[in-house]
């Protein structure tokens, strides 16, 4: 009787411990407001269906590991309504349990519902069903637009309430977004744009979150919505009221992929000065998109032409493995900000001029706290300034954060913190393979048929847009024609070439002459609009035109972006190509197919009684199915699909698209250089690789996706390919590198100690491998001197001891980890009176 007296007792306090961590989220002119007090936060954007649920805790962990107070996702609307009033929240698309994953890490979370999201996502994230709703335009004020969606914001509201997963009902959720960037293209909406945003902005406040909206790139955004930058830098960012705090929600780590470009990278030392520079200049909340980027799985990717890899160059790789030294120096410089935020949140800053470009920032609080923040805006000049009576030095293009306004703690373009090259190994999967690193031996095939295949086939007299007539349900739409050839023609006479003459707007076709391939055409992430001129040959009698039209994504971004077609809308013409004379073909009567036979008769799962084996493997043709079997890659470093050797198409393992391969499309030979300056302004051009190079020729597979053995490849080929050139390859980590300046800032935990102690210390070089099971194996490089060069190609300088690798190796081999004290006294003096630093570079196993 006594035990059961205590259990109403017990379920009372559990009550009351649920229900004491509902916060209230407000926000001033200074900060986001959490309980009363003001927060200086650090977010980082993962958007859940762009990798999986598996992934997701180590994700957030590392997230959380590098310094961010909050995660910043997208809502889908296209995945979680793809058929209206029909919902999927499973699997990738499960976003409560993504949410609930990022409070148990203890993170909180800004959800950008949207709607529409951009994202370099097909249709900007819309689903393609809302444009066959009668009346309506997007993003405007329209009636049905409207409804539409009112329904699906309101439909995740409840679902966060019910799920108690806004702040104010104790969840993580502090933040969340309604629209996306429409102050960029609203001028091309007149006079409708203003009402839409009033009232967009209404709706979202009526849904009565209890948190704080946001409106991104949004000058005009009404009260109490918070109007937020995105862009590579926005220290100059000013919000449209002084009673909003200043909100960085998109610090864009690199850029997207597209097909046929080149790879881009974005320098960390530029992208931690942006970082440092808002906060210099009175931001206080700053998100990275991406922090992780990626995958674009199954035909997810929008553009259009943009890659199946969504990396992004960001601080997490598209394998989830941390970038370094982006990763290492970004958390280093959120933990110098978090010693500055005291003094942040107490005041604005007080910004003065040490010279031509040259900025101090001064923070102080009502108890004497003081920091500050001294930039040299200066693209090329390093420099000298006096600042509280002390000599700073200044590298160009950077900024030295002081948490107590002497001692600098962190200068954004000394990266101390660890270098690591990732390698590829290609690996054998089976006995039966044909060699060490090939997939398999047992390819079997069926060809996709060339025209018109299945009965749902249909016939219209002239060209149809491509969208309004597959409703995006495939990539592909066949247009097929009949005609017979008398040998009188005026386009045949004089024995003439004959040329076959199409024009569309994408995004790509494949022109068929009775059955044989007589050309192919794409165009690009530029122009996607086709126009092609092909020569043919016709008999007399019966000839057939077979146009295959593609599309990569659909458009995801710029004013009325829905409307953007794709397809041949024509002309389509016969000419003579020396007489002058044609015959246009657009106005007849053609037969259309939407999509293609092997995607109706469940080809990608790999289950069908009509894959054959005999006689040989068909290779570089284009419309055939392959499928093998094989064994999973051993152990549990990240996997990769190498596709070089292969044209065009899509692939499934066990069923679940990997997206859209595409190795064929090779970037220009220029716009690459082999070194980047960080200092200046970055844009999306700047620092580009891999010129001349498949811009994608790696694509990620979900160790989740795969069983030790037993596993079903398949692939769709399009354009022509050899399948067993195709190689599984495990992302394993090449070199680990540090080089660090015997002037570097002091460590940040040296923080803890009394002044007299910190400034007795020496600069740390630390190293340690990444996996819980590695050591340091060998020391491929040390020198402690004026080394040059970066990791993977140090060499020494004129001055260089010779202790230094015999002092890193009696230290760090054989070590999970190692530190050695960057200083004359630890490694000698081989030159005195010259500024000396210590490059290592070290191999773990």
């Amino acid at each position: 009787m006594r035990r059961r007296a205590e259990i109403p007792v017990l379920l009372i306090c559990l009550v009351i411990v649920t229900t004491s961590f509902a916060s209230t989220v407000t926000y001033d002119h200074r900060a986001i407001v959490i309980d009363g007090k003001r927060r200086v936060l650090i977010s980082g954007s993962i958007h859940y269906p762009r990798s999986t649920p598996e992934m997701w805790p180590d994700l957030i962990q590392k997230s959380k590991d590098g310094g961010l107070d909050v995660i910043e996702t997208y809502v889908f609307w296209n995945l979680h309504e793809p058929v209206r009033n029909q919902y999927n929240f499973e699997g990738r698309n499960d976003l409560v349990k993504f949410v609930k994953l990022v409070a148990e890490a203890g993170l909180y979370v800004h959800l950008r519902i949207g709607p529409y999201v951009c994202a370099e996502w097909n249709y900007g994230g819309f689903p393609l069903w809302l444009h066959f709703i009668p009346g309506i335009k997007f993003r405007t004020d329209n009636e049905p637009f409207k409804a539409e969606m009112q329904r699906f914001t309101a439909k995740i509201v409840e679902m966060m309430k019910q799920e108690k997963l806004y702040a104010s009902q104790g969840g993580p959720i502090i933040l969340s977004q309604i629209e996306n960037e429409y102050g960029n293209i609203d001028s091309a909406y007149g006079a409708a744009a203003k009402p839409y945003i009033k009232w967009a902005a209404g709706m979202a406040i009526s849904l009565d979150t209890g948190v704080p909206w946001v409106m991104c790139q949004q000058s005009d955004a009404p009260d109490p919505i918070i109007n937020t930058c995105n862009g590579f830098y926005c220290d100059q960012f000013t919000p449209n009221s002084n009673k909003k705090p200043k909100m960085w929600t998109e610090n864009w780590s690199g850029w997207f992929l597209s097909f046929g470009g080149t790879v881009p990278h974005r320098p960390v030392e530029d992208l931690a000065f942006a970082v440092a520079r808002f906060f210099q200049r009175g931001g206080t909340f700053q998100n990275y998109y991406m922090y992780h980027g990626g995958t674009n799985f199954d035909r997810t990717t929008g553009g259009p032409f943009i890659a199946t890899s969504y990396d992004y160059d960001a601080p997490i790789d598209e394998y989830g493995q941390v970038r370094q030294p982006k990763w290492g120096h970004l958390r280093d410089v959120h933990k110098a900000i978090k010693l500055c935020e005291e003094a942040l949140i107490a005041t604005d800053p007080k910004i003065s001029s040490l010279g031509p470009n040259l900025e101090a920032a001064v923070y102080k609080t009502g108890s004497g706290g003081c920091s500050a923040f001294l930039a040299n805006i200066d693209t090329k000049s390093d420099a000298t300034v006096n600042f509280n009576g002390n000599s700073y030095h200044l590298p160009a293009w950077s900024v030295s954060i002081l948490p107590d306004c002497k001692n600098v703690v962190l200068n954004t373009a000394k990266v101390n913190s660890v270098s690591v090259i990732p390698s590829f190994m290609h690996e054998s999967l089976n006995t039966n393979a044909d060699s060490t690193d090939s997939i398999g031996s047992g390819w079997s095939w069926i060809n996709e048929p060339v025209g018109i295949s299945k009965a749902s086939a249909f016939n219209k007299l002239g060209l149809l847009e491509q969208i309004n007539t597959t409703a995006d349900k495939s990539d592909y739409l066949w247009y097929s024609l009949s005609m017979n050839i008398k040998g009188d023609e005026p386009f045949l006479q004089d024995g003439s070439q004959t040329v076959l003459h199409v024009e569309s707007l994408g995004h790509g076709l494949h022109a068929f002459i009775n059955g044989k391939l007589a050309g192919s055409r794409t165009g690009n992430s530029d122009n996607a609009k086709v126009k092609v001129d092909i020569p043919i040959t016709v008999v007399p009698g019966k000839n057939t035109i077979d146009l295959l039209s593609l599309t990569v994504g659909l458009q995801n971004y710029g004013a009325f972006f829905d409307l953007s077609g794709a397809g041949i809308t024509g002309p389509v013409k016969l000419n003579g190509l020396s007489n002058g004379s044609s015959i246009d073909l657009s106005s007849q009567q053609w037969t259309y197919q939407v999509g293609l036979k092997g995607e109706d008769s469940g080809l990608p799962s790999g289950s069908s009684s009509e894959w054959v084996s005999q006689p040989a493997l068909p290779k570089n043709q284009p419309l055939i199915w392959y499928k093998t079997n094989f064994d999973a890659p051993t152990g549990n470093d990240p996997v990769a699909l190498d596709f070089m050797g292969m044209g065009k198409g899509e692939a499934w393992i066990n069923g679940q698209s990997i997206g859209r391969y595409w190795p064929a499309y090779i970037a220009s030979n220029s716009g690459c250089t082999d070194s980047c300056d960080y200092r200046g302004p970055y844009s999306a051009n700047k620092c580009r690789k891999n010129c001349g190079k498949p811009s994608q020729q790696l694509y990620h597979v979900p160790r989740s996706w795969l069983k030790p053995s037993g596993n079903i490849l398949v692939l769709f080929e399009e354009m022509g390919g050899d399948p067993t050139q195709l190689a599984f390859a495990t992302r394993k980590m090449g070199s680990l590198c540090s080089h660090v300046s015997d002037s570097h800032p002091l460590p940040m935990d040296m923080w803890g100690l009394d002044s007299k102690t910190r400034r007795a210390s020496s600069p740390t070089l630390s190293l340690s491998c990444p996996s819980p099971n590695q050591v340091i194996s060998s020391i491929k490089f040390a020198s402690f001197g004026t080394p040059l060069g970066t990791c993977g190609s140090f060499s020494h300088g004129r001055c260089s001891s010779s202790k230094a690798h015999s002092i890193v190796q009696k230290v760090c081999v054989g070590s999970k980890s190692c530190s050695i004290d960057v200083s004359t006294k630890t490694l000698g003096d081989p030159c005195k009176g010259v500024k000396k630093s210590l490059a290592v570079e070290v191999s773990c196993a």
